[in-house]
């Protein structure tokens, strides 16, 4: 089976699964694990041209990551799975959906057990939080969002878990969180050090991809979750 992937925590996904050598294409932004593999672009930027020629039998999109129109234009010569995932157990499901696709579902089952058995159940909540995701303008996590269902899942309450999506946060809505910490994750806007000077509440820079990212990415990043939940 050819695959493209233009979802990144798939595409590590994938070569975690042992079926590294089907993906014959992926976006810019699949950096785990180092591999050379074509390019076809940034997930909101898919080269439908460059995937085409790449003759996929499978096409793994995501319906946030990725732009519809794009995605659609790929049916046209290719299987398409579009993930949809907003919570842990979302995620789970997701990947074991994709594992099937692929070929590899006893791979896909053995993974998805052995990181739910290392998150455990949700931890009561510790702190309330609000988490960052770009800075000009200063935008953060909604409830409706992978992100916000693990920061629930390792006992942080999202500040702006009423809010939809990834909301602009204007200094009235943010007076009417009340965050208690803020969390300034190193992707999509990398924040750094020098960033945290421009909240009044304690901050911490936290792991992007801890966060954000899904798929045997889950058991990587137990360690830097960890710190929240125990």
């Amino acid at each position: 089976m050819r695959v493209v992937s233009c979802v990144p925590s798939l595409t590590e996904w994938l070569f975690d699964l042992g079926v590294g050598d089907q993906v014959v294409g992926r976006t810019k932004f699949c950096v785990h694990p180092p591999m050379n593999v074509e390019r076809v672009g940034g997930t909101k930027d898919l080269k439908v041209e460059r995937i085409a020629a790449l003759r996929p039998d499978l096409v793994i999109a995501n319906k946030e990551e990725n732009v519809r129109e794009q995605v659609e234009a790929c049916r046209v010569f290719a299987d398409v799975l579009v993930t949809d995932i907003r919570t842990v157990e979302g995620a789970w499901a997701a990947m074991q959906e994709v594992a099937e696709a692929v070929g590899a579902v006893a791979a896909g089952r053995t993974w998805v057990e052995r990181i739910r058995e290392a998150w455990g159940e949700p931890r009561p909540a510790r702190m309330r939080a609000a988490y960052c995701v770009w800075r000009e303008p200063l935008m953060v996590a909604g409830g409706d969002t992978y992100i916000s269902d693990v920061m629930r899942w390792w006992g942080i309450e999202n500040a702006f878990g009423s809010e939809s999506r990834y909301p602009m946060a204007d200094a009235a809505k943010w007076q009417a969180a009340r965050p208690e910490v803020v969390l300034l994750p190193s992707e999509p806007f990398p924040f750094k050090e020098r960033h945290q000077a421009e909240f009044a509440e304690p901050t911490t820079l936290v792991d992007g991809e801890a966060f954000s990212w899904y798929g045997s990415r889950m058991w990587h990043a137990v360690g830097s979750l960890r710190q929240f939940g125990g």
